[in-house]
């Protein structure tokens, strides 16, 4: 039964028509992406009801929360990529091996980082770009949020593996589960019971437990092709460094995000508790709008990695077309509505006018920009998928760290605080120009033999 089941599943993933395929595995990714921007916007709608220097204290926490994801992705996407690669190669137990390596070793990871900040919140805070006034609310905010960490790191491996099998139906139910547990939690806690920003973390850090244990459900069932057992915990260290390698550009692209966070937090202080305010809730608005992009790139991946692991090279080639084109209308649609009700949005969130006067002309500046997003984030996916961890992880450093960051120097000491808002939409559009040569060698020799021993060979790598 267990073999009949994954022969259906590699047929469907290596023949069934790709641009049907793709937007069907897709669904559930921008159900889930959608629901866990929603609820980041409902989360930052509710703080900010409380004042604008807690509204601020979302934007640093928002720095912490990326560290998590950091970890979880690199542990997720690192082990799922070769997982698809695995079973397009029809290797299942190899494929469990991997899975039960990269989820033992991301609760470790994430224990320990728990542990290590919640013996330094403050100062950990402070870091983040926290300002004397903003911190106490942040402290409250993140300490439940540290409390949980293993299980938000949990949490991303799991539902990663689960995209990259084909099976994010299972991953929307516990990303979905959680996000609705928090949007119900945070006005109970927030304001009826009166804890204020440490009500939102207390709702953030149960509704990711819950969300935890629903993401296990499939794997405890037998559903998945995979198993995650600690006997089945890898005894080669090369295939723990094969899973930190390949899910390395994940790391680096979210550690850069929660750096950038962190230095976009410290040159909007110099403006005030409110244009930190401003900027937090434009990112979560423009994360909203992104979440279209990464919901059906992650629909993508498998297909990408079932079929690269197959040697159907055509397939991959189209896969990766369909995406970037859905992608692109759906974000042009999405982004036209936000952009006319911009300055409404903004205030949706924070009714401050110093807040909409700044937050206005920034989410515009981003929306604009982020129609160059999906070539780009799509060829970092299509080569993280497929085991080209050193091209996939100078693309990864580009958006939030090589292009950024300069930016954000350069434009703030011209501009001013103009400079600090079209810092980040700047830095998309170079990032795009940078991908494309990218793109083009790797389709060019796609299934054309390359030298060994560089981490960008087009053979499908074993394990």
């Amino acid at each position: 039964m267990a073999n009949a089941k994954y022969d259906s599943q590699y047929q469907r993933m290596t023949e069934a028509p790709v641009a049907g395929l793709v937007l069907m595995l897709a669904v559930p990714t921008i159900i889930s992406m959608l629901l866990t921007a929603i609820y980041n916007l409902v989360d930052t709608a509710f703080v900010g009801q409380i004042g604008t220097s807690a509204s601020g204290a979302v934007g640093i926490v928002f720095g912490y929360m990326a560290i998590l994801q950091a970890v979880g992705f690199m542990f997720g996407q690192g082990s799922g990529s070769v997982i698809s690669i695995l079973l397009g190669e029809q290797k299942n137990d190899d494929a469990s091996r991997f899975a039960s390596t990269g989820f033992f070793s991301a609760l470790a990871v994430g224990a320990l980082i728990g542990i290590g900040s919640l013996i330094g919140l403050d100062p950990l805070l402070t870091l983040l770009g926290s300002t004397p006034t903003i911190l106490p609310f942040a402290h409250d905010y993140c300490f439940y949020i540290a409390i949980g960490a293993p299980f938000i790191i949990g949490s991303f491996v799991l539902n990663n593996i689960l995209c990259y099998e084909g099976m994010a139906v299972f991953g929307m139910a516990g990303m979905v589960t959680g996000c609705v547990l928090n949007m119900i939690g945070d006005p109970i806690l927030i304001f009826g019971f009166g804890l204020g920003t440490a009500g939102a973390g207390i709702s953030t850090a149960v509704s990711q437990v819950v969300g935890f244990v629903i993401l296990l459900i499939p794997f405890a069932r037998g559903v998945t092709h995979s198993r995650i057992n600690p006997t089945r915990f890898t005894r080669d260290i090369s295939e723990i460094w094969r899973i930190i390698t390949v899910g390395f550009p994940s790391l680096v692209r979210q550690a850069l995000s929660s750096l950038a966070t962190i230095y976009l937090n410290r040159a909007a202080g110099l403006y005030g508790d409110s244009a930190i305010a401003a900027m937090a809730i434009t990112n979560r608005v423009t994360m909203f709008l992104f979440s279209f992009v990464i919901g059906i790139g992650q629909g993508y991946q498998p297909v990408c990695g079932f079929n690269y692991g197959a040697e159907k090279y055509d397939r991959v080639r189209s896969a990766f077309r369909v995406t970037v084109l859905a992608s692109t209308v759906m974000l042009l649609i999405a982004g036209v509505i936000m952009f006319a009700l911009s300055g409404n949005v903004i205030q949706m969130f924070r009714d401050d006018p110093a807040v909409i006067a700044i937050g206005t002309p920034a989410l515009r500046y981003a929306i604009v920009a982020l129609i160059f997003m999906p070539f780009s984030v799509n060829t970092n996916m299509t080569l993280q998928s497929t085991g080209h961890a050193l091209s996939a992880t100078f693309l990864a450093m580009l958006r939030s760290g090589v292009c950024f960051l300069p930016m954000l120097f350069v434009l703030s000491q011209i501009f001013g605080l103009t400079g600090i808002e079209i810092a980040q939409p700047a830095a998309d559009v170079l990032t795009s120009i940078i991908t494309a040569p990218f793109a083009i060698v790797f389709f060019r020799r796609l299934g054309k033999k390359q030298p060994d021993g560089t981490g960008d060979e087009t053979p499908s790598p074993k394990a």
